[in-house]
């Protein structure tokens, strides 16, 4: 098993939607999740974990030790009965060292438990995992604005409805958005999982290119824009998180934006704390 990764990273992820809706709200039929006081869209935490799931799925195969845990369609609890099965161990008499046992074969065995993390105790018990890599949600730079579409579609779904010329629908979209997220890997962590180095690039690369991957007409062109990491020397760190992440300066530079380029992005590489550099992986 490769080494796990030694030294702690903070980065800076920015990500844009054009006529589209990043990520819509169930609790409000669907529409693009906005702060209520602000006017600033949202893109939750498990949204953005989910595209990276799914395209390291697509680039590896689905295959151990690149196997994804939370997908479609998944049985969690056979999952975890495989393991005990691989292991030689009964699920029905296991003890806590068989638990830790089960724990560290789903580890090795899935991209996105030595990542984010699992609870894994419900019904076939294969412990919790608490994962070296966090997200915090994306937010706009700035208020975005809903637009709501009426949509029509020719064909019709029941014979009773032939008589109809058209069935109407809606759709809503952001025209436009750059939504800025942060992110944490802890080396602590990712000693106990076993995230490695090579765990980390493929991560990286997920963030990178997985809207590459993602397309639909819901979601209209969505792109990342940026990634910029914050690489420290030590496992623990040589600078809190969140003045690191005061040196990537984002800002309008019009009112109402409709590209990339309606912004300004600035970083402040000089000076930086002692035992810390600044990578752009992209932008």
């Amino acid at each position: 098993m490769p080494d796990s990764v030694s030294k702690r990273s903070d980065f800076v992820l920015l990500f844009d939607v054009m006529d589209g809706n990043p990520n819509g709200d169930p609790d409000a039929g669907n529409l693009p999740r906005i702060d209520a006081e602000t006017g600033e869209g949202i893109v939750t935490d498990v949204c953005l974990k989910r595209k990276v799931r799914n395209f390291v799925e697509l680039a590896k195969g689905g295959e151990p030790p690149n196997a994804i845990y939370i997908k479609e369609k998944a049985v969690l609890n056979r999952r975890h009965q495989e393991a005990y099965k691989a292991l030689n161990l009964d699920p029905e008499k296991s003890s806590g060292d068989d638990v830790e046992k089960v724990r560290r074969h789903m580890c090795g065995n899935y991209f996105d438990i030595r990542t984010f993390g699992a609870v894994m105790s419900t019904g076939v018990n294969a412990g919790q995992v608490r994962g070296p890599v966090q997200l915090t949600f994306g937010r706009s730079v700035g208020p975005i604005v809903s637009f709501d579409h009426s949509i029509t579609r020719m064909a019709v779904t029941n014979e009773r409805d032939l008589a109809k010329e058209r069935t109407m629908g809606r759709k809503s979209t952001v025209p436009y958005g750059l939504y800025r997220a942060h992110g944490f890997i802890s080396a602590a962590l990712a000693r106990d999982t076993g995230f490695s180095g090579e765990d980390q690039s493929l991560l990286f690369r997920a963030l990178a290119e997985m809207f590459e991957h993602d397309r639909s007409a819901a979601r209209g062109m969505m792109s990342t824009r940026g990634l910029y990491v914050f690489e420290h020397e030590s496992e623990l760190g040589s600078a809190p998180a969140h003045t690191l992440f005061d040196r990537v300066r984002v800002a309008r530079a019009v009112e109402a934006p409709r590209s990339f380029s309606d912004f300004d992005v600035r970083l402040d590489e000089d000076d930086l704390p002692q035992g810390v550099t600044l990578r752009r992986v992209m932008g």
